[in-house]
């Protein structure tokens, strides 16, 4: 009989998420029987999804996968107070339906964030015996001290300490980073409790690009050097700007590429016409399946984090979608990030939010003949299909519920 797994998370298809389906039909295809509990779908806009609306409960089968869905509260807008009533309404939706109407699972799978995911899971585990793993995306509270999310020092001690709370009693962690395994442990939590399973992108939308590219993408003449995704102040792109300016006045061929979304977009675009670069330029976020198209066309691939400690121990998820492409990577994170790429002999690495670092790391990889950035980015491509892809991850969580999933009946 297959082993049943509970995934419970905020957040799923249609949202961007990234353990949604792809994960889910990654299971059933290597034999596990998977349900989804969710809620209906509101990120980022905050606003309910068309074709959904908000009701006591909402089943459906999707590709194998049994999707239920149950009521929240759907905000992300900046206001904390609504932020934290749409984590708890989830939670408590998630745990009512999870302690008295779930089918019974051999192992529930918890997806933090937010935190309070990692609550009701914790409680369903306490009443009904049934093991947790918890997958820790975002090391709380450090990310929300980080990105100024919460700035009261007495509501960051109390959400570390609920945080321990349930590091106790899940049965095995899994996180994203040796940094963040090596954190825990420091934390009091076991070493053996705690599993690194590297993220992995979203291969299918990426590995048959669709769309066109942008009007204004520059051509070959230009060694054309893309961000994709959000632009918000975690990653610091005032530098990017910085190195631009740099490499303007020594009229090199680099160009800058910025493609997506996010709270300091207008300041940015402000701030490069204020300085005059024309050797950047911005494009509006394209749809995940059309994504690959304008990775494919850019000369290499730019991820760039402001200087912190917690992004030491942070890999960007975008760093497994840029290898997924096979572009050279030109990685500006401090730690683990750059230390994945110069293993992987995918790229270049350089410190973060040092401008100078950066426009020379642009200029050595602008520098390279054709073959050298195929060959880097044929390295970058084969380390993620060697220990990134999407297989090789969701294999190791299963080893990890089938064992716990036997622990649990030997008891």
């Amino acid at each position: 009989m297959a082993t049943r797994i509970l995934l419970l998370t905020q957040w799923f298809d249609p949202e961007p998420t990234f353990k949604g389906m792809v994960f889910a039909r990654e299971l059933v295809r290597q034999g596990f029987d998977v349900e989804v509990l969710t809620g209906f779908p509101n990120y980022p806009s905050g606003k309910v999804y068309p074709g959904y609306r908000i009701k006591p409960l909402q089943r459906e089968m999707i590709d194998g996968v049994q999707v239920t869905r149950v009521p929240l509260y759907p905000n992300h807008d900046q206001s904390a107070v609504k932020r934290v009533l749409n984590y708890v309404s989830f939670a408590a939706s998630s745990l009512l339906y999870g302690l008295f109407m779930a089918k019974r699972a051999d192992v529930i799978y918890a997806y933090h964030p937010p935190l309070t995911v990692g609550i009701a899971a914790s409680l369903i585990r306490l009443f009904r015996r049934i093991p947790v793993v918890y997958d820790i995306q975002d090391m709380w509270p450090d990310t929300l001290r980080a990105t100024g999310m919460v700035r009261n020092e007495r509501a960051l001690n109390i959400v570390a300490r609920i945080c321990e709370w349930v590091y106790r009693r899940v049965d095995h962690i899994v996180v994203l980073s040796p940094g963040f395994k090596q954190l825990l442990v420091q934390r009091g939590v076991p070493a053996a409790k705690v599993d690194v399973i590297y993220n992995w992108a979203d291969e299918a939308a990426l590995a048959a690009p669709a769309g066109r590219l942008p009007d204004g993408f520059p051509g070959q003449e230009r060694f054309r050097i893309l961000f994709a995704g959000n632009m918000g102040k975690a990653q610091a792109l005032d530098s990017v700007l910085d190195a631009a300016a740099l490499l303007q006045a020594r009229e090199s061929r680099v160009y800058f590429v910025m493609l997506g979304g996010g709270v300091e977009v207008d300041r940015l675009k402000a701030l490069a016409t204020e300085r005059q670069l024309r050797n950047v330029m911005f494009l509006p976020p394209v749809p995940m399946a059309e994504v690959g198209t304008v990775l494919n066309a850019a000369d290499a691939l730019l991820v760039h984090l402001r200087k912190d400690p917690l992004f030491r121990i942070t890999i960007p998820s975008k760093t497994q979608a840029y290898m997924t492409v096979g572009k050279p990577l030109l990685m500006a994170v401090d730690g683990d990030a750059g230390d994945l790429v110069l293993r992987s002999g995918g790229g270049m690495a350089t410190e973060s939010e040092n401008p100078e670092a950066l426009s020379t790391a642009a200029e050595l990889l602008a520098s390279l003949s054709p073959e050298d950035l195929q060959r880097m980015g044929e390295g970058a491509r084969r380390f993620y299909q060697n220990d990134l892809a999407l297989a090789v991850g969701v294999a190791s969580f299963g080893a990890i519920f089938r064992r716990l999933a036997s622990n649990k009946q030997s008891r």
